[in-house]
């Protein structure tokens, strides 16, 4: 007679390792999976299947999309997107308007979490405009009062306040060429050209430097020997006597040569052309006061800069 032999063969048991994000699970079949009969005799296995966690898994298109949806939803400022984002002036101009629609009409036109997302991308992109001194706050806050009807200053404070700003270089206040109906002249502004006013210094600087080592072999390299001192003895010499004085050396030579110099540069109001003009005193002679009559190196237009009021101006009976 046939007996029928029933059992169970299991896997032994192996040391599992905590994992702190487990890229698989183990799961058992349940005690009714099916069996395999060999004649008489039927043999059943328990199996272990290996389900894999959908972390582990590549991305499901659902999830793609839910990620495009949320993308989708960032600000153009914020987005790195070259053709959604907007550039430096469109933001400054967002910028200026919330500030203007909101102290002068009352209203807001963003959330305050939108309008610190666009004064944080305009500092991170380095705009003056989110960094402005009092006197360029103050200016600004004028010409919106005066554009939203309800003027804060007179017109002579006005003119005062940007004639400040020019003369302290903030770049706020500088515009392109432009035309007045009132006076019927042609008009573009001036700026300091600070790296040329500090080339200025570089031949004073040559020939401090040259006095220091004639001074040094006078004294029978005695300045060497301070310079050549162990540490921080010789990094206190030369930081802080060595340099202020060739510094303070080549400063007032320049000085005693050429007195009161002023370097203006600004765009030709015909062609737009950067032309540079001097304005000082070299060794008593001077360069013609606060006017100084330019001619374009381009187009050669006559151009009569002011130093006073940091203006170009086209001489009468001449064409831009």
């Amino acid at each position: 007679m046939a007996s029928r032999l029933e059992f169970t063969v299991t896997k032994p048991r192996f040391f599992t390792a905590q994992f702190r994000n487990p890229l698989f699970s183990v799961s058992l079949l349940p005690s009714s999976a099916p069996g395999v009969q060999f004649g008489a005799k039927k043999l059943s296995f328990r199996r272990r299947l290996l389900v894999l966690s959908p972390k582990a898994t590549t991305d499901q298109p659902g999830q793609v999309q839910e990620d495009d949806v949320v993308d989708s939803n960032v600000l153009p400022y914020c987005s790195i997107d070259q053709k959604q984002k907007k550039s430096i002036g469109e933001m400054e101009q967002e910028f200026l308007q919330a500030l203007q629609a909101f102290y002068y009409e009352g209203k807001a036109i963003m959330s305050n979490e939108e309008f610190d997302n666009l004064k944080e991308e305009l500092m991170w992109e380095g705009s003056s405009v989110v960094m402005l001194s009092a006197d360029e706050q103050r200016f600004l806050e004028a010409s919106m009062a005066y554009v939203s009807g309800n003027p804060i200053m007179t017109d002579e404070e006005f003119d005062k306040l940007k004639q400040k700003l020019k003369i302290d270089g903030s770049e706020i206040v500088v515009e392109g060429p432009r035309c007045s109906l009132r006076s019927r002249k042609v008009y573009s502004d001036l700026s300091v050209d600070y790296l040329k006013m500090f080339l200025l210094n570089v031949p004073a600087a040559v020939v401090a430097l040259g006095l220091f080592f004639f001074l040094d072999d006078l004294t029978g390299f005695e300045i060497t020997y301070l310079l050549e001192l162990p540490e921080p003895f010789s990094f206190l010499f030369t930081w802080f006597a060595a340099l202020p004085f060739i510094l303070w050396l080549s400063f007032t030579i320049t000085n005693f040569i050429v007195k009161d110099f002023l370097i203006l540069v600004g765009p030709c109001p015909n062609c737009g052309t950067e032309n540079t003009s001097f304005f000082g005193t070299i060794l008593s002679i001077s360069s013609g006061g606060s006017v100084n009559n330019v001619k374009c190196s381009n187009c050669g237009t006559d151009m009569v800069y002011d130093s006073q009021t940091r203006l170009i101006t086209l001489p009468e009976g001449s064409e831009a």
